[in-house]
């Protein structure tokens, strides 16, 4: 197994492109980027800690691959966007591919660029690409949200849904 660590906005809405393919162990809602240890959903949102809302995801590559990885986290941001996704404002929504090592590194900045030069979009894409940090999983009640809670998922992930529908169309 390996790992992957993807900042797009609002973590709730970054689990369930993921969690939908096969080859993927499991989808950990949680911080990194900052500077305190362990901090609380209340920290975070404080904007005190320097953390960033992010996905962990394990997955085994002999079935999917970083690269496939990358692709469907393109297709779930607004690279465009680097003071949060959507309505969700602030650095603890900023857009971040973490890379666990030099091959994760390569493969992101390639990708990025192949974006930038695809034309789609008419801004430059400021999507961050930063050696990974310390991860530490969220609580528990934010884990699997859109599982849980339909309904509110529905309604937060509502503006992405309609941007990424405009933006990608059935790619």
């Amino acid at each position: 197994m390996e790992r992957a660590i993807f900042a797009g906005g609002c973590f709730w809405c970054m689990v369930q492109p993921f969690d939908e393919h096969p080859g993927i162990y499991s989808v950990v809602s949680g911080y990194t980027g900052g500077h305190v240890p362990n901090p609380t959903y209340e920290q975070v949102c404080s904007h005190t800690t320097g953390h960033t809302e992010a996905v962990e995801i394990l997955f085994d590559p002999t079935i999917i691959s970083y690269q496939e990885l990358v692709t469907i986290y393109w297709q779930q941001t607004d690279p465009t966007d680097a003071f949060g996704q959507f309505q969700d404002r602030g650095d603890n929504y900023r857009p971040v591919i973490f890379y666990l090592n030099d091959e994760q590194k390569k493969v992101a900045e390639k990708s990025k660029q192949e974006l930038a030069e695809s034309g789609r979009y008419s801004q430059p894409i400021v999507t961050t690409i930063e050696p990974a940090q310390p991860f530490y999983p969220a609580e528990m009640y934010h884990q699997d949200y859109y599982k849980k809670h339909p309904e509110n998922f529905a309604r937060n992930h509502a503006l992405r849904a309609d941007y990424l529908k405009e933006t990608w169309g059935n790619d």
